[in-house]
């Protein structure tokens, strides 16, 4: 079974794969029931029971998820044509605002409840901390990227929340772009070797390369390098390395590595054209949304 064309659509416009999000919402839909059924929703809700049910939000932040949650109704076999959205991802929410309305046989909604909310209230919770940083370094010039430290089995989803909250990706995986990182420098026997390896092996990859200091950071320059990751500098050696990238017009630097929130501008300013924060995706707070029942409006008499 596979999901409707709509959703599969809605996913695809949101520049995620249908089929990867079809299979994490499954995964999770069937963590659920791999105990056994619902004995709960079964014992207390009647079987021919409709219900009429909101998510609202109970705290601050910015939206992501619709279309995975519009995934997980049709997954759970419940029609997501029957859900009414209030507000559309990348947009903030407030204590009590209605983000999806949804009308549903009552025990499969029960069902779907939990799965819903968990990708909500994760995605959500990721585009929330993203807009904090974009906030942040705005006017600086300076984009926040994510990094490929993701929850395994969610990584488009994240990335997609990272987008939602006005960042942007880093690469998706290994082999849609090359990041030198100071392994393979170690492998291949200095900076300036590992870039034309890489080069030499995969010519028109785009690639970058992680710097620990100002002498690597140099080398990289050397060797060309259009993206240079400065790890774990202090804001005097960034300034150096904008500096001395100033004769490669051409190259970008990207700032990572123990960055806070609160140093952010900071780092912005000494003129790097990106900062990394793997915390995006690794150490967001869900945002607190909820599913309500409520009362389903009196049938109209003929």
């Amino acid at each position: 079974m596979t999901l409707r064309p709509s959703v599969a659509q809605a996913l695809t416009g949101a520049g995620i794969e249908p089929a990867d999000a079809e299979r994490a919402v499954r995964a999770a839909l069937d963590e659920d029931l791999h105990y056994g059924p619902d004995h709960t929703t079964a014992a207390t809700a009647p079987e021919e029971a409709t219900a009429l049910a909101a998510v609202v939000a109970r705290q601050a932040g910015v939206l992501a998820g619709l279309p995975v949650a519009l995934a997980v109704l049709d997954a759970a076999g419940l029609d997501p044509g029957a859900a009414q959205v209030s507000v559309r991802d990348g947009e903030p929410v407030g204590p009590g605002t209605e983000v999806l309305r949804i009308q549903a046989p009552l025990r499969e909604l029960l069902g779907a409840e939990r799965t819903l909310l968990n990708f909500l209230t994760h995605l959500s919770g990721i585009a929330t901390a993203t807009r904090a940083w974009v906030d942040e370094v705005a006017g600086t010039g300076c984009v926040v990227r994510d990094t490929r430290k993701t929850t395994p089995g969610l990584r488009q989803l994240e990335k997609y929340a990272v987008r939602c909250g006005g960042g942007r990706n880093h690469r998706m995986g290994l082999g849609d772009a090359a990041l030198i990182k100071d392994n393979h420098v170690a492998a291949a026997g200095g900076v300036g070797p590992a870039i034309r390896a890489v080069r030499a092996a995969a010519p028109g990859l785009p690639l970058e390369v992680e710097c620990d200091d100002l002498d690597q950071a140099r080398e990289a320059l050397a060797a060309g390098a259009g993206l240079i990751l400065l790890d774990n500098m202090g804001l005097d050696d960034l300034r150096a390395a904008v500096a001395l990238a100033r004769a490669s017009p051409q190259t970008r630097l990207e700032a990572s590595g123990g960055l806070r929130l609160g140093c952010a501008r900071a780092v912005a300013q000494t003129g790097v054209n990106f900062i990394a924060v793997g915390a995006l995706t690794h150490s967001s707070p869900a945002l607190d949304l909820g599913l309500d029942l409520l009362p389903e409006p009196p049938a109209r008499s003929h």
